[in-house]
Formats: C-alpha cells, structure tokens, sequence
C-alpha cells in the first residue's frame, strides 16, 4: 500500500520542468513551466495519445545514463516526439527534471516536426482557497456530489455509507479521549477482542519495544512493555486502517503507507517529549496524530474508487507538488479535509483532529492545538530528505525548531535515531500490513 513519490528538490522556481511520459507508441517529453501542474487529460487532447508518466525509479534510471551528462545525449533526447507547454518562456531557459534534479541548460526551445504546442499546464491552486470559506463538510458534499453516483441525504455520513467502528473500537476511542481513563479500563476492552489481543501480544514481544523476558499476558504487555497511551494508539490506528481498504491502483514507487504512518507516528513523538514549550505537547495524542495523519487517503480510495486512477497518475506526473494541491485538481477535496472531518465525526480528540486536519498548514489551525499539526508538518519533512516519506523535499521556515521548544541538536538527533531504528521500525509496521 503506498501514498505517492518522492522528488530531488526544485533546482530553479524560473526553470521549465521536464516530464519522461510513454503509451504503446513509445516516449514522449513534456516541457512546462516547473512550478506548475501537469495536466494528462488536456495532454491527452492535445497529442491524441493516452500518456502516462514513467515510474519514478524507471526515471531516475534513464536520466542517469552517462550520455545525459553531454550536449549530444541532450540533443538526441529533445529529438524525441515533444509536448511543449505554451507558458514556456521563449529565450534561453534552464530546465530540470525532479526525480534525479538532472538540470540541463537550453539557448532556446526545441523546434522541430515532432514538437506540438498547446497548453497542458495549471498553476496549482491552495485547497483553502478553493473552497472560499466553505466548511470541510460542505466540500466533501460538493466532491461526492460531482464524482459519484451516491444519492446526498440530510446526513454526510449516511451519504457516504462509511463502515463504522467495532464496539471494542468505540470504547478505546472513549478511553482515549478520557484523561483519567487507566490501564484498569483498558485490559478488559483488549481482553473482550480476541484479534486485539492477538496483537497486543505481538507488538510487545516486537524487537522494537526490546522487552526483557517472555512477555506472558496481557496485563504484562501493557502495564511492563508498551504503556497505556501506545496500546490505545496503535489499536485506534490499527482499527483505522482496517476500516477502510485501499485500492491496488496507487501510485508507484512510494513509501508504503504503514511504514510512513509509523515513522511520522515515531518522529512526532520524540520531537513532542523534547520540547520545552508550556503547556508541553502531549507525547500520546502527538503520536497518535502521527499515525492517523495520512487517514484521509484511505477514505478517498473508498469515496472515489472510478477516479483513483487518475488521481495515482498525475501524482506520478507532478511529484514536485504536494499531493493536496493534486487531491483539489482531480478530486476537489484533499486527504486531509476528508481525513480530518471523519475523525471528528468519531469523537477522536481535537487535538488529533487538529493535527490531522491542518497538517500542510498549521498557521490555519486553532491556536491551542496548533503545534500537533506542527509536529506533523515537520516530521514529515524530515522524513522525505531521508527518503522515509513521500513527497517534495521542501526546507522547513527558518527558525521552526525554536518555535516548537527544540534546538536543531535535538532535531538531528531525533531523525538520527529514526533513521537507526528503520528496521525494527519496519518489522512493526509489518504487524500492520499483516493485521489487514
């Protein structure tokens, strides 16, 4: 199961972006403005062929050819059939291509009986923006309404007929949301679910939590090895997943979505137990953000599964963006109003809500629960410069690490210590993949 690709940074905001695309006729290169958005259905129009994007590692191998490195080899790959975008700056131009950031340098734009010209590129346009003020509830009605055959009733969520969670589920989201709630209230909850247990059980004696000794019941598993908080996260996030299925259809090449899941869970942790800001994050609902934070995608493969497709390819074809802003170009509605919206829907906390909700911009958040999506926001950016996350490698505002009550000491060390963990980090979001 995975989320999206990774991309080399933007070398040049000036510079044209370079696209590798192939159908059963062979290759074509699309050259747009590299900010903007490609858009395969006005470049299917405009070639009158069904283009699809090269997978991301088939890329990085093509344009790691020796011969690319020379003026020859770029002559002889511009003589290929080519899409050239009508915003293109005429003139001496710099351009890049974003899986490897091979960079290459034109006096002018390709001419010759191959190219066609058009337009097939959009500038992205922010998910806020786009909805003018409307409420999330209001966007998702607005997206099912256009992209799907469900018949809207008075209730968003009797239109979108959306599984609902086990009674076992249901009590531990209580528990969670309960600040005197214990370990006394939750061993006999685990108890009552037999896959529940099962799993407990298997994330205690995971080489991960490295517990000393047999782990034999599980009161042993929740009280000496994993803790009440991490029990009740990893069972929310287990029950999430298994809620809603994901379509086989997603884009290639990415970071599996357990394994991103766990390693944001992880690093937003760690960042939130180091920070000395006050009121302190709390370690817990942080972690927990972490785990649901790319949720809403799951709920996009359920509500759109005719569109998925689509939605896989132009994230394929545009991986220098982040995926919200491809999410409102096919979709009209992002993974994280959806996510974000179902969440509060069930009575999660507001601070995972929150944090879930207003991951990609926490300036727009609430003032009180701002920092867990904060600590969202960074985790998995850090992740992405280590390949542990999908999505465009940005720098973080100058300044952040202060602005959460942490040194850029404690940052490092903490990816640092992801980053050797990746392993036994790996082998438990295995336990994930398994428990589907």
């Amino acid at each position: 199961m995975s989320l999206g690709v990774s991309v080399q940074p933007l070398i040049d905001t000036s510079a044209i972006r370079l696209v590798l695309l192939h159908d059963r006729d062979g290759k074509l290169l699309a050259l747009l403005p590299g900010e903007q958005m490609l858009d395969l259905t006005r470049l299917a129009q405009l070639t009158g062929r069904d283009l699809q994007p090269v997978k991301g590692e088939d890329a990085k191998r093509f344009f790691a050819q020796p011969g690319m490195q020379t003026a020859a080899g770029l002559e002889k790959l511009l003589a290929l059939p080519l899409a050239l975008d009508s915003g293109c700056p005429e003139g001496a131009v710099s351009g890049y291509e974003p899986h490897t950031g091979w960079s290459f340098q034109l006096t002018g734009l390709p001419a010759h009986e191959q190219v066609v010209k058009g337009t097939f590129a959009l500038p992205p346009q922010e998910p806020h923006k786009a909805a003018a003020g409307a409420a999330d509830e209001v966007v998702i009605t607005r997206a099912v309404e256009k992209f799907t055959s469900l018949r809207v009733k008075q209730r968003l969520e009797d239109t979108l007929s959306l599984p609902g969670l086990s009674e076992s589920m249901q009590l531990i989201v209580k528990l969670r949301s309960d600040p005197s709630a214990g370990v006394d209230d939750l061993v006999p909850v685990i108890k009552r679910d037999p896959s529940l247990s099962a799993q407990v059980m298997g994330w205690a004696s995971s080489p991960y939590y490295a517990a000393p000794g047999k782990v034999r019941s599980i009161e042993d598993a929740i009280i000496r090895v994993l803790g009440f908080d991490l029990v009740v996260n990893l069972a929310l996030g287990v029950a999430m997943g298994q809620v809603l299925k994901l379509p086989d259809d997603t884009p290639r090449g990415a970071v599996s979505y357990w394994d991103q899941a766990i390693y944001t869970a992880t690093l937003a942790e760690m960042l939130a137990q180091r920070s000395t800001l006050e009121p302190r994050p709390r370690p817990g609902i942080a972690y927990l953000g972490g785990l649901l934070h790319n949720f809403g995608y799951l709920v996009l493969g359920h509500l759109f599964p005719p569109h998925f497709s689509r939605l896989s390819r132009y994230i394929e074809a545009n991986p220098h963006l982040e995926q919200r802003l491809i999410e409102q170009e096919v979709l009209h509605v992002t993974r994280e109003q959806v996510g974000g919206w179902l969440l509060d829907s069930w009575k999660l906390p507001s601070e995972v809500c929150t944090g879930v909700r207003y991951q990609q911009e926490p300036e727009l958040a609430n003032e009180e629960e701002r920092i867990y999506a904060q600590l969202i926001y960074q985790s998995s950016r850090l992740l992405r410069s280590r390949g542990l996350s999908d999505g465009p490698h940005t720098d973080c505002p100058e300044g952040w690490p202060e602005a959460l009550g942490l040194t850029p000491e404690q940052v490092q060390q903490s990816l640092d210590e992801i980053c050797a963990q990746t392993e036994s980090l790996a082998e438990l979001s295995g336990m994930f993949h398994r428990g589907r």
